[in-house]
């Protein structure tokens, strides 16, 4: 993705990274998915929305929050674990404080339409926030970002699953937490750094991903249930399971522990429904904060300061083997980019799993961009 701020080992795939694969055209494969979600129920601006922000994930380089979503909405879809008739339920609302339940309807539909409603307010209040409880999974943050950067507003997201227990408290052995997930944008005078991260070594998609695929971490990436650091993802699913270790590890991880609690405070308690009740499925908590610069210090002075952030981070001379420092959002925008000229690529287990739901209802996977 950009040069989002996540586990290394997210952005990584099954398949051999070296082998040259097959490019996508994005438009088509947009199309393709929300023809699927159509067809198996999904209103027409709610399928819209999931296609949209499942392909710019992909787009952006999340390999664990992008296409490889769809199988698993379409089978919520099918169980019922997705709602799809409906709008969020206002809990709350004070003026720039929103806060709904968000009924399990389609995550992405729901924090787009979020950010819509923090724009509106924040333009008005110079700050805005809406928190949503009980949404359906939210997919990749950083396809969110850019929504508000563009008209001006630096924007925070926060996003816990409380339904979800896989990461334990730094000291502890027991499961508490999940990889809980930050993003934040800022837009500065050329392009806006994105940043999205877990406040875990790893996620929960990218352990599972490694089970899969019979692989190891390279370095201990969760413990086992006596609290001793591993590598192996099949500690989460075994009979005494283990955890994913906070951000920091085991020397410093209780900073990621703090962010991970940070996460919790500001999204499922915040939003009124954390884990304090019984979660069933996902069901994801999400707090969206914007912040204009112009109601604040004003845009000059805003960017004037942002803008030589910007330009100390660049300047930094890099170590050996790096060719310059970059911020985050850079790589992903790139990435982004190349997809959107020359098309997106696939691994071949996605292109397959793609090509059979596709099948499944009578339609083919598009045709790869000629010479990719």
């Amino acid at each position: 993705m950009r040069t989002v701020f996540r586990d290394r080992a997210m952005s990584s795939d099954n398949d051999d990274v070296n082998v040259m694969r097959k490019r996508y055209d994005m438009q088509a494969l947009t199309a393709l998915s929300y023809t699927l979600l159509s067809r198996a129920g999904m209103p027409d601006d709610k399928a819209q929305a999931v296609a949209d922000v499942l392909v710019r994930g992909e787009g952006f380089g999340s390999t664990t929050h992008g296409l490889v979503l769809l199988p698993a909405y379409l089978r919520e879809i099918h169980q019922g674990g997705m709602n799809l008739e409906g709008e969020p339920r206002v809990i709350q609302d004070f003026a720039a404080c929103l806060t709904w339940d968000g009924n399990k309807l389609p995550g992405p539909w729901l924090v787009q339409r979020a950010v819509s409603e923090a724009i509106v307010r924040a333009q008005r209040y110079g700050t805005a926030t809406v928190s949503v409880q009980n949404s359906h999974h939210a997919a990749c943050l950083s396809a969110y970002l850019q929504a508000a950067t563009e008209r001006g507003f630096i924007i925070f997201i926060s996003l816990t699953d409380p339904g979800h227990r896989s990461v334990a408290p730094f000291g502890g052995i027991g499961a508490v937490l999940t990889s809980n997930p930050i993003a934040l944008g800022a837009p500065t005078s050329g392009e806006p750094i994105l940043i999205d991260m877990a406040t875990s070594l790893a996620t929960n998609a990218t352990v599972a991903r490694k089970q899969t695929a019979g692989e190891h971490f390279s370095s201990p990436i969760l413990q086992d249930a006596q609290g001793q650091p591993s590598g192996d993802p099949s500690l989460l699913t075994g009979d005494t399971p283990g955890t994913i270790l906070p951000l920091g590890g085991t020397d410093a991880g209780h900073k990621g522990y703090a962010l991970g609690l940070m996460v919790e405070i500001l999204s499922g308690c915040l939003s009124g429904r954390g884990r304090g009740e019984v979660n069933e499925g996902w069901s994801a908590a999400i707090t969206i904060t914007l912040h204009s610069p112009a109601a604040m210090a004003g845009n000059d002075a805003y960017l004037k300061q942002i803008d030589a952030l910007v330009q100390a981070c660049h300047d930094s001379p890099p170590k050996p083997g790096i060719n310059r420092v970059r911020l985050p959002g850079e790589r992903g925008l790139a990435t982004l980019a190349e997809g959107q000229r020359n098309g997106l690529p696939l691994s071949e287990s996605l292109i397959e799993t793609i090509s059979q739901l596709a099948a499944e209802q009578g339609l083919s996977m598009p045709l790869p961009i000629a010479g990719r």
